[in-house]
């Protein structure tokens, strides 16, 4: 899945952008990296609304999450593009939706999707979400993050939080046998969270795919195989 440095696009690599107007230099940069890197021109190329598609994609590449899956749900879905492989996956559609999104913030419709825009901590989301996709889910995928502050601490903690309720809420909804994958930061795992899951699941793993930059403090917590059950009471 690692994509090559050749012109895949037809777009030329290695583009500057022109200094104008008051865009700052750290912007400036940004453009620079984004409108360079393969996997951006790749996801354009083949349909996937951003980057983050081959993140999901060489996960299951190794790890085969995706595989059987009936129900999906996905947590900070927006812009879309783990939804777009969910819909595929399952075979959902607008009649019979088997993929249920949430964000705070706006996604355009995709077929297949039923998505919710509100915020995945209100009190109602978790009931809306299961019937949105039609019943319980055999894997819940999460690339929620905390809008960032700067402070690496508080980052990482605000980024820790969503992920341990995005995994409660996966104890509490996935069938038996299903997968959980959420975005957490480099800088320690809680341990709690890592207790629970691992009473929960068979396997739990962290992962940083090859797509994620290098630079980049993401990674990826992965608890294979729910036991079932349910410990979310404890």
């Amino acid at each position: 899945m690692r994509p090559t440095t050749s012109n895949r696009t037809g777009r030329k690599l290695g583009q500057k952008v022109r200094k104008r107007g008051k865009l700052k230099a750290s912007s400036r940069r940004w453009l620079e990296r984004h409108i360079n890197d393969p996997y951006v021109q790749r996801a354009e190329m083949e349909g996937w609304r951003s980057r983050a598609a081959f993140k999901l994609l060489e996960i299951d590449e190794k790890h085969n999450i995706l595989k059987g899956a009936k129900r999906i749900v996905d947590l900070g879905s927006a812009p879309g593009s783990w939804s777009q492989i969910a819909a595929k996956v399952t075979g959902s559609t607008d009649e019979e939706p088997r993929v249920a999104a949430i964000d705070f913030l706006e996604m355009d419709p995709l077929p297949g999707v039923c998505f919710l825009q509100m915020d995945f901590l209100e009190d109602a989301a978790p009931q809306k979400l299961i019937e949105a996709c039609g019943g319980a889910p055999d894997l819940v995928v999460s690339d929620m993050a905390a809008p960032t502050t700067g402070h690496k601490r508080t980052d990482h903690l605000r980024t820790m939080h969503l992920c341990e309720v995005a995994a409660w809420f996966a104890v509490d909804v996935l069938n038996p046998g299903g997968h959980f994958l959420a975005k957490t930061f480099q800088g320690g795992t809680e341990a709690d969270l890592l207790t629970m899951l691992k009473r929960n699941f068979r396997q739990v793993i962290h992962i940083k795919p090859p797509s994620s930059r290098s630079e980049s403090v993401e990674m990826y917590l992965l608890a294979k195989d729910f036991r079932g059950g349910g410990d979310a009471d404890s």
